[in-house]
């Protein structure tokens, strides 16, 4: 039955997605830049539905009062499956990405990006042209945006070894802007490389933003502490309420190291 409702929802999406941007790229492009958001917020919605509904996975988002409400910030999830690149868009309001160059050839998705002004890099790129890939984050975060970034860079799995990016930290030292930490596990639900989908509940935890102003390393220090800490917390809290959902083995070994470390603490308090 799971790989069933897996195929009929993975068909949705896809046809979600075909049909939407037949439908409504006319719109997309007529209308101003921020009214133009409804469609790819729509599209993230719908999705969320077909997520709920075919396959039975639903979310919740804790500590929404952890986002800076003058709207400037660097909002910093940790990154596990496709879900995570959409599925919070509509809690946002005018976010944009630093994304790799070669995403802006793709034919119409390039269009669409562009439109909103996401910025492009080349990963490849030192010098002038990293100078002036920051001088248009500094220039889209002026004006009141939310820059999205992967501190670890890419898909882990949920539990792996932390891998975070340096350069999450030169853009907090140079945008002046508090970053937001965000810890969740959609990856247990929708696995990366992997067509299946599974059932059940998870949260979406937002941290409390860490403040500009600090040195970049103690930031980057504070950040991975911070993330994993509470990533972990979640972790546990993710498998003990699902226990039907299959786990990669860096995962259960993650949740094996963890329940070892509580009966340690456990222990520690009862002979004290």
């Amino acid at each position: 039955m799971i790989r069933l409702r897996s195929i009929a929802f993975n068909t949705l999406f896809y046809m979600n997605l075909i049909i939407r941007m037949i439908v409504l790229t006319p719109i997309y492009f007529l209308v101003p830049r921020k009214t133009a958001w409804f469609v790819p917020k729509g599209w993230a919605r719908s999705n969320n539905w077909l997520f709920k509904t075919v396959v039975g996975t639903t979310f919740e988002i804790e500590g929404l009062e952890n986002i800076p409400k003058d709207g400037n910030y660097i909002f910093s999830p940790k990154h596990q499956s496709f879900w995570d690149v959409y599925a919070l868009l509509p809690w946002l309001s005018d976010p944009f990405y630093i994304l790799k160059r070669e995403l802006m050839w793709i034919p119409l998705f390039g269009q669409y990006v562009m439109k909103q002004r996401m910025v492009p890099v080349n990963r490849a790129a030192r010098g002038r042209e990293m100078a002036a890939v920051m001088a248009r984050a500094r220039q889209e975060m002026a004006s009141g945006r939310q820059l999205i970034i992967y501190p670890e860079g890419t898909r882990k799995q949920p539990g792996a070894a932390p891998d975070y990016k340096y350069g999450i930290a030169r853009l907090y030292r140079d945008l002046q802007s508090p970053v937001v930490p965000v810890v969740m596990h959609p990856g247990l639900f929708w696995p990366r490389r992997s067509t299946m989908r599974y059932p059940g509940h998870f949260k979406v935890r937002i941290l409390p933003p860490i403040p500009p102003g600090l040195d970049p390393d103690v930031f980057f220090a504070q950040l991975i502490e911070t993330m994993e800490r509470e990533s972990d917390r979640l972790l546990l809290e993710t498998v003990d309420a699902n226990p039907h959902v299959p786990l990669p083995p860096v995962t259960a070994e993650r949740v094996r190291t963890l329940r070892a470390l509580q009966a340690e603490g456990a222990m520690s308090q009862a002979s004290a």
